[in-house]
């Protein structure tokens, strides 16, 4: 696997390059293309001279995945395209077309296979063996294998959900044939078709891994959570920084990999020099693209820090706002004083899985800072976070 990646790819270490990732992706569906054309070549012959439907059938079916190399090829020239004025945030998410058309006709030979499968248990043909037959269906299923390896390891090295689909489409090809292997080795034996039940069983797998590819794909296209990892590692990067108090209302957005895009509220101090905390900005932000490769936004929130007061007003609304719900927290905090009465203004994040109503939270809140002084009066915003669960699947630098 190696040997082909080291001898077609330059550079092909730099993985968040998109030309790089453009070639793996090439080198994926010319590999596909030329084994699965191979492939067909061979079944045909070998289906035509044994006579064997069941093997034809597989032979075609080799075919129709060639096609389905051909579109992961166009899928990864089309992704590599720079942006446009049509598309500003690129072309990179055509990968997950490709991935989405690989996984429908993934689909869509599962029902054919378990079409095919149950007519032949409720009309069963007397199978014929061939060592010919046998060792096409035998070097086909190593080569299948070899396919399933080689795109599971190109799709984790490059974190590509197109190359992940074809190696499901090739273990399922592995699994399919196997099993009309063992049953044209088998079935003479037993005098007894077994075709149609091995069928079944594979078609059942075929069918829950074209699943579970459609609903990753979809996921991805709709528009996923950062995960809890990548927000972690952006806070960490950024909250290291001297002059960074605190930040919140993180959301990320991803245009496809390669493409990932992310806005933050930072808090500063709000005494510091302005052009010196402008610089400050600049520099996180630089930073987090080459680093980590996500096209970082920040809005400056400055806080007022040397207020008594306010400090231990924004340390009795937060335990306040605790005693809710121990998961939520305050942000952009302050006091507007008047002769009459003084507004709190703040922010609550609320996390995904609190339980209660906005609504519910709110008129809690109020209550609270009522509850302290009837001067006091809360203006509240609620942000919800756009933070997903953990996922050990996240790939960052």
């Amino acid at each position: 696997m190696n040997l082909l990646v080291k001898l077609f790819i330059k550079d092909y270490k730099d993985t968040e390059k998109p030309s790089v990732r453009q070639s793996y992706g090439n080198l994926a569906g010319v590999c596909g293309i030329a084994l699965n054309v191979l492939l067909f070549a061979g079944k045909f012959l070998a289906g035509h001279l044994a006579g064997s439907v069941a093997v034809t059938a597989d032979a075609v079916n080799n075919l129709s995945d060639a096609g389905s190399s051909v579109i992961t090829l166009i899928g990864f020239k089309l992704a590599g395209k720079p942006a446009d004025a049509d598309h500003p945030f690129g072309h990179a998410r055509m990968e997950y077309i490709s991935s989405l058309a690989v996984a429908v006709i993934v689909l869509l030979l599962g029902v054919e296979l378990l079409r095919d499968s149950v007519e032949k248990i409720l009309h069963p043909e007397t199978a014929t063996f061939s060592f010919l037959t046998a060792g096409i269906l035998a070097v086909s299923i190593a080569v299948k294998f070899w396919m399933y390896r080689y795109n599971k390891t190109l799709g984790q090295r490059i974190d590509s959900v197109a190359m992940r689909a074809a190696a499901t489409d090739s273990f399922s090809d592995a699994l399919a044939t196997g099993a009309v292997l063992v049953s044209t080795i088998v079935s003479p034996l037993l005098h007894f078709s077994l075709d149609g039940y091995m069928g079944v069983a594979v078609a059942g797998f075929i069918l829950y891994s074209a699943v579970g590819i459609l609903r990753d794909t979809l996921n991805k296209l709709l528009g996923e959570a950062p995960t809890e990892e990548m927000e972690q590692l952006l806070r960490r990067h950024i909250l290291r920084h001297e002059g960074v108090l605190g930040l919140h209302d993180m959301v990320v957005h991803s245009y496809g990999p390669g493409r990932t895009f992310a806005t933050v509220h930072v808090e500063v101090d709000a005494r510091e020099d302005v052009l010196k905390t402008h610089d400050l900005i600049d520099n996180i932000e630089r930073e987090v693209l080459l680093d980590h490769g996500v096209n970082l936004v920040i809005h400056m929130d400055p806080i007022v820090v040397d207020d008594p007061e306010v400090n231990a007003l924004r340390e009795t609304t937060a335990a306040l706002v605790k005693k809710i719900d121990p998961a939520l927290t305050i942000h952009d905090f302050r006091v507007v004083r008047g002769r009459t009465h003084s507004n709190l203004i703040f922010d609550v994040q609320v996390p995904r899985e609190c339980p209660i109503a906005d609504e519910e939270i709110t008129r809690r809140i109020i209550g609270e800072i009522k509850h302290l002084s009837a001067s006091y009066f809360a203006v509240v915003t609620l942000d919800r976070t756009y933070v997903g669960r953990p996922s050990h699947k996240t790939k960052m630098n």
